[in-house]
């Protein structure tokens, strides 16, 4: 997992050749950009703007990807995401599915909660659990951005 501000975001470019056109896209993004997918390199890259108010953890899972990394972005608002190594992720509620690119696990206590601001960004790894979208002291509304980008 890597956590910084966008205006950091060129120290991450070598970590994969497809992180410039990502980073690209959220050093653009307006609140204009409209809600939903947005192609920016087919199904290699590609970004998910998404509106939602924020909810409690508990009512959560922690998720997991194979095929894709997560570059997910605040542009306004604020969240908690909760983060806990796969290896210690032990209760799945969903299996791995190729369709989504998603597994889940039930929501344990032990995560590591961080809190991500408008202008500040992480990239999770296959190896990071993560529960996003988490409420910091009640429901607030976010707009957010997560960029999949597929693995190297």
């Amino acid at each position: 997992m890597i956590f910084d501000t966008l205006n950091q975001s060129s120290r991450y470019l070598a970590l994969s050749s497809r992180f410039d056109k990502a980073f690209n896209f959220l050093k653009n993004m307006t609140d204009d950009v409209a809600i939903g997918r947005h192609e920016i390199e087919g199904d290699d890259i590609y970004a998910l703007v998404q509106g939602y108010d924020t909810t409690p953890v508990e009512t959560r899972q922690y998720e997991v990807h194979r095929q894709y990394l997560d570059v997910q972005y605040i542009h306004r608002g604020h969240e908690l995401i909760y983060w806990k190594p796969l290896a210690e992720l032990t209760d799945e509620t969903m299996a791995y599915s190729d369709e989504h690119d998603a597994q889940l696990f039930a929501y344990q206590q032990s995560g590591v909660p961080f809190a991500i601001r408008p202008g500040q960004f992480t990239i999770l790894y296959p190896t990071d659990g993560h529960i996003p979208c988490c409420s910091v002291e009640g429901p607030s509304p976010v707009l957010k951005v997560v960029v999949k980008v597929r693995i190297d």
